[in-house]
């Protein structure tokens, strides 16, 4: 099977468009192609019960779950809501992403 290559990657600032974290925003920690998911600081979090080990003092720690990356979008850098990401060409000859909604790069 092919790499399925996603619009946003790790450290993108996004925000979540559906479901009971609707409008949470946070950064994107890991992509996960495999299952087409993401997981963002501080969204969708649940506790979890912990077993203690020689890593970890366990008990009850949170802990951040994967969302559908179809619902998150990326924050526009310069108007701050929700956009969708293009790619175009610059001078230069390089690809970069960019945000629909103002036309900004996207670093």
């Amino acid at each position: 099977m092919a790499n399925k290559q996603f619009k946003v990657k790790k450290g993108d600032k996004v925000v979540v468009l559906t479901g009971k974290n609707k409008g949470q925003e946070g950064e994107i920690l890991k992509v996960i192609t495999e299952k087409d998911r993401v997981i963002v600081n501080g969204v969708n979090k649940v506790k979890k019960h912990q077993k203690a080990s020689a890593a970890s003092a366990g008990g009850i720690v949170e802990i951040e779950l994967p969302i559908h990356v179809s619902n998150v979008a990326l924050v526009d850098p310069k108007e701050g809501g929700a956009t969708k990401v293009g790619f175009k060409k610059l001078d230069d000859g390089k690809k970069v992403r960019f945000a629909k909604k103002s036309g900004e790069v996207i670093a």
